[in-house]
């Protein structure tokens, strides 16, 4: 897979992408990552890659020109048909697993890093073909986004974890129909008095299976309950979660 991230400051990636799955992703030659910078691709000496807003306003806008020849000039020569080129921007729709697995299909992608108060609207209108936000803040520019998109993406990329079930059970994960991940406990079975739960270490993996999924969904319904209205429960399951809220009351 590749992936092209257009930003104004690419030294911002050198560290975080030499790092731990997306080093091991790239040295396995399972990803390629191109940083770009946008101020290559103006025609003046100072490359400008801003102007103030028409119809005036506060800050500075990122201007299309460089924008548009940068993306072009990675386009000339591929199939862009269904590449995605996706702009990082706080009113793009909000980041979920399910966007990740369908990016983590795609062959090449290229991202697009806002910056400053915005993107001429123009951008958004003729060259992105979808918006994202990683969530409902403001960030000063888009380069940490893109780091956390390309993170996620490199996990669901075949080969790239050391086995394809780690990511199987993860939150949000469709072998977790979307919900969150139950409790995971690991060596000593007692620290300072807290033990784990005994069916854990009862080997008996059926009603360990069952002891996870039933954590899974009261975990769930405690942390984000909006999640479970779209998956279909059990009536054994809905009880569940009612015997939580009597034992709580």
């Amino acid at each position: 897979m590749r992936i092209d991230i257009l930003c104004l400051f690419p030294d911002m990636f050198t560290s975080p992408f030499e790092q731990s799955i997306i080093k091991r992703a790239k040295e396995s030659n399972l990803l390629n990552i191109v940083t770009h910078n946008i101020r290559d691709y103006t025609h003046d000496s100072h490359h400008t890659v801003d102007d103030y807003p028409y119809g005036g306003g506060p800050g500075m806008i990122l201007k299309p020109e460089p924008i548009f020849e940068l993306a072009e000039t990675i386009q000339h020569g591929v199939d862009t048909d269904n590449m995605p080129i996706v702009l990082l921007t706080p009113q793009g729709k909000l980041l979920t697993q399910k966007i990740i697995r369908d990016l983590a299909l795609q062959p090449h992608l290229i991202l697009i890093c806002g910056h400053y108060e915005g993107i001429d609207e123009r951008v958004h209108e003729h060259l992105a073909t979808d918006e994202i936000s990683i969530g409902d803040y403001v960030l000063s520019g888009g380069e940490l986004a893109a780091m956390v998109m390309v993170d996620a993406i490199t996990r669901l990329i075949p080969g790239v974890l050391g086995s394809e079930e780690s990511a199987k059970d993860d939150s949000h994960s469709n072998g977790l129909n979307g919900l969150l991940e139950y409790p995971q406990y690991t060596r000593p079975a007692t620290y300072r008095s807290w033990s784990v739960p005994p069916i854990l270490l009862s080997g008996n993996h059926e009603k360990i299976a069952q002891w996870r999924k039933r954590q899974s969904i009261l975990r769930t319904a405690t942390r984000r309950p909006e999640m479970l209205q779209q998956v279909i429960l059990s009536c054994e399951e809905k009880s569940w979660i009612s015997e939580r809220s009597l034992n709580q009351n």
